[in-house]
């Protein structure tokens, strides 16, 4: 095997038991509250404002940045618990998941001291959302072809252009934009590239709601006219922002969301078949769970590389493609264990959550990076090493 896919092998510390306890005590308080219900994919479809600044009090948000931008200074693999238990209890976390994983990280790394100073402690209080600006209308999987351009002006730049799949800006304050701040050079299509805060309450931004097959919106598309962004805005410099966007991409990648979307799905496929399991029905489960286990394992690794202040790259794009094809397969192999009649409004919950993940599951290998991407990626860095 090469060297470059080597992933430490990580056993969390027996003290974290008593974090993992912390987070299940107040998932099951909210549960029996009638806070929220299980969901698959709830870290992109489950909203709740109130949720995440109850998230925020407990310290759960910006669990490893500095304590002087109202982080926690946790490790890497303390966040992950935290993570893993919320993903695995279908919480409502979508509002401040993007600005957590990536956004804040992002800034902590790029941003300028009165940027960390501003942003930070209102994301770690679970009050100020983020949205990734990434693809474009004619351009996802090829993503350096994007033409969203900010031109120079006087004290800051005018960003011109749109941007597609943006999860949650209809209830978010900010986008990280990676927009164009010089012309395309067909030579180096890298060149040229910036990376900004954008405002999205800013005069000239308007978001457009795009609605999934079950009626749910989260995806928008978010076009800019004219809007004035202050210099103060720029992430990082002037031209590296295909760099800065690609760390970000790692953030994205690297979580455990690739492959816990959709447990709880497994959940219920459990409570559905436990009674009276036939032989091939436990080891289709049971080749589901060795999976799971597998994915659990790698992306701790990761979550190790991370404790490093290693940027997992490689790690994060093999670890999602691995899970999104996990997700996929769990979902048509409950369909196919289980004689019923998916529904998002049935009365049974196995039901409902098979009808999640079925109408969700067209978007799980593309969002983040398609299939197709991600494996170029992980061949050239194995050939580059």
């Amino acid at each position: 095997m090469s060297k470059a896919l080597k992933l430490p092998i990580v056993e969390l510390p027996e003290n974290i038991d008593k974090l993992r306890d912390e987070v299940r005590s107040f998932i099951a308080e909210e549960r029996s509250k009638g806070t929220f219900e299980p969901q698959c994919d709830s870290w992109l479809g489950g909203f709740s404002a109130e949720f995440s600044r109850k998230l925020g009090e407990r310290g759960w948000i910006g669990m490893t940045w500095p304590k002087k931008y109202g982080g926690h200074e946790r490790s890497s693999l303390e966040r992950f618990v935290v993570t893993e238990e919320l993903l695995a209890a279908g919480a409502p976390v979508a509002a401040h998941w993007i600005a957590d994983r990536q956004s804040g990280t992002l800034l902590l790394r790029y941003g300028t001291e009165e940027q960390r100073n501003f942003y930070l402690p209102k994301i770690a209080k679970g009050e100020s959302y983020f949205v990734i600006g990434l693809s474009e209308p004619n351009s996802g999987s090829d993503l350096a072809s994007l033409s969203s351009m900010a031109t120079k002006a006087d004290g800051g730049w005018v960003l011109n252009g749109s941007k597609l799949w943006t999860s949650g800006a209809h209830h978010s304050h900010y986008m990280i934009a990676l927009v164009r701040t010089a012309p395309l050079n067909p030579e180096n299509r890298h060149q040229g590239l910036s990376q900004f805060v954008v405002d999205l309450a800013a005069p000239g931004v308007t978001v457009r709601p795009i609605r999934l097959m079950t009626g749910e919106h989260h995806f928008n598309e978010v076009i800019f006219e004219d809007v004035f962004i202050p210099d103060g805005s720029l992430v990082g410099k002037v031209g590296d922002g295909w760099k800065q966007g690609m760390a970000e991409l790692a953030y994205e990648r690297s979580g455990p969301e690739r492959f816990l979307s959709t447990l709880p799905l497994l959940t219920e496929l459990l409570n559905t078949i436990q009674l009276d399991p036939d032989r091939h029905t436990k080891i289709e489960v049971g080749k589901l769970v060795a999976r799971l286990w597998t994915l659990r394992k790698m992306s701790l690794g990761v979550a190790g590389l991370l404790e490093k202040g290693v940027t997992p790259s490689l790690m994060a794009a093999l670890v999602k493609d691995l899970g999104t094809q996990f997700e996929k397969q769990l979902a048509e192999t409950a369909r196919l264990l289980v004689s019923s009649n998916p529904s998002v409004t049935s009365s049974s919950a196995f039901e409902r959550r098979l009808a999640e993940a079925i109408l969700h599951s067209p978007g799980f290998t593309l969002r983040g990076g398609t299939t197709e991407i991600l494996r170029g990626i992980i061949a050239k860095e194995v050939v580059a090493k």
